[in-house]
């Protein structure tokens, strides 16, 4: 399986933005829903979002109207555009397909 790197995490205001990416590996990788999940300390891992292979997405009642997923198939990466940024989306970010591994994630801290 592939392994994705996250990248594109830090520590931002309340109220600020962050645009996480997701880079994989893989002739196939437009056939694939690509998710993010984030994982809070002392809490399960939740999924964010979702996109399929044909741009089709979908958003946790927490995020709607503030995050946005994307892909791009010609780079076989996922985005995750996130605006007006809470202190509870604090977590470390993950992407996950059914053809790659858990990554390191990449921390997202929001906190003034």
């Amino acid at each position: 399986q592939v392994q994705p790197v996250e990248s594109g995490g830090g520590l931002v205001q309340p109220g600020g933005s962050l645009r996480l990416s997701c880079a994989t590996s893989g002739r196939r990788f437009s056939i694939y829903t690509m998710y993010w999940y984030r994982q809070a300390p002392e809490r399960q891992r939740e999924l964010v979002a979702s996109i399929t292979g044909s741009g089709s997405t979908n958003y946790a009642d927490s995020v709607k109207g503030r995050f946005a997923i994307s892909r791009d198939n010609a780079k076989s990466t996922v985005y995750l555009q996130m605006n007006a940024l809470k202190p509870e989306d604090t977590a470390v970010y993950y992407c996950w397909s059914a053809f790659v591994s858990w990554g390191q994630g990449t921390q997202v801290t929001v906190s003034s």
